[in-house]
């Protein structure tokens, strides 16, 4: 049996690869729906002997399928956003607090203490929405901080700004998460020159602004704060990680987690370091859904296991994994 303490304390490689093959095993045997995925592999769980050989599930089966490894009822359910008509993705949690634990930690393991920080959000679409994780988050660590301060924001930009300026110049650390677009519109409304802020963008249009390569918006970004670097955090419905960018878009994860990037022509291979493929998330938090993800980000891998997010592919692209979707 994993626990979650298998899960948390993880130290090394060697100690992750051990208990992601445990997973997997654990996976094909309680898991329906990824046991057929590696039945149509024809995959033997036995022969499976390294995270290379390990299927990875087609993030599109959170889109038609129950992807649980367990009995047990959701908790909560996590869905995707979308526009009306799409069909968006669905992760049934059976145990939210693997979800807290694993936040919480990777919130610890990046900035510290939470209570050393004034946490604000600026996530109007997600606050507009019910089932989104982010904001399940987000609001978890904003109770956290036991900072009268902390809070979200919706479109009261000018409320933000004179909060924001006020307790940056005050020497309070503060953390300000927001979604791409609103971010840009803050700062179209009024030029900071923050010293004791951390801004981190959450990633998305959502359809409001035309989508801009990351240096340019990065770029943006700090002129319009008056910051060195924008962090950015890495995360979605289907997983129960993060991984964080403290600048550059150079994305570290937490020690239950690890990326592999798959050969875009043929999703059964990888790349090496440094060649651009498909993002492969192994996410032991996961262990009640699946660990195993194929994404459709674009991205590639550095030497020492940092990654970076180059874009996404569109449907004519994701070769291999359409030809997987069951």
């Amino acid at each position: 049996m994993i626990t979650a303490n298998d899960i948390f304390t993880i130290s090394s490689h060697k100690q992750f690869e051990k208990i992601a093959l445990k997973v997997f095993r654990f996976q094909h045997e309680n898991n329906p729906v990824y046991r057929d995925f590696c039945d149509f592999l024809k995959v033997n769980p036995q022969q499976v002997k390294s995270l290379e050989q390990i299927p990875f599930l087609p993030i599109q089966f959170f889109k038609s399928h129950n992807v649980v490894s367990n009995n047990d009822p959701a908790q909560v359910t996590f869905t995707s956003s979308g526009t009306t008509g799409m069909i968006t993705s669905r992760h049934l949690v059976t145990n939210v607090s693997l979800y807290e634990e694993s936040y919480r930690n990777g919130f610890s393991q990046f900035y510290g203490n939470i209570e050393d920080y004034v946490v604000l959000a600026l996530l109007p679409s997600y606050l507009e929405r019910d089932g989104s994780s982010l904001i399940y988050m987000v609001e978890d660590l904003i109770k956290l901080s036991n900072q009268p301060e902390s809070g979200f924001y919706l479109h009261n930009h000018d409320d933000l700004i004179k909060k924001l300026t006020a307790l940056d110049e005050s020497g309070q650390n503060v953390i300000l998460i927001g979604v791409t677009y609103a971010l840009l519109d803050l700062i179209e409304k009024h030029q900071f020159n923050l010293q004791n802020t951390i801004i981190m963008e959450t990633g998305g249009m959502k359809g409001k602004r035309k989508e801009m390569i990351r240096e340019e918006l990065h770029e943006q970004l700090c002129k319009g704060f008056g910051v060195t670097a924008i962090h950015s955090e890495y995360g979605m419905t289907e997983l129960l990680a993060q991984a964080y960018s403290l600048g550059e878009g150079v994305f570290e994860c937490t020690s239950w987690m690890h990326i592999l990037v798959r050969d875009p022509e043929d999703a059964l291979t990888y790349v090496k370091d440094g060649k651009t493929g498909g993002i492969n998330v192994i996410d032991l938090a996961n262990i009640n859904s699946c660990s195993f993800i194929a994404t459709q980000d674009l991205g590639k891998k550095n030497p020492n296991n940092s990654f970076e997010v180059l874009g996404r592919f569109d449907n004519s692209d994701i070769r291999g994994c359409n030809l997987m979707v069951l």
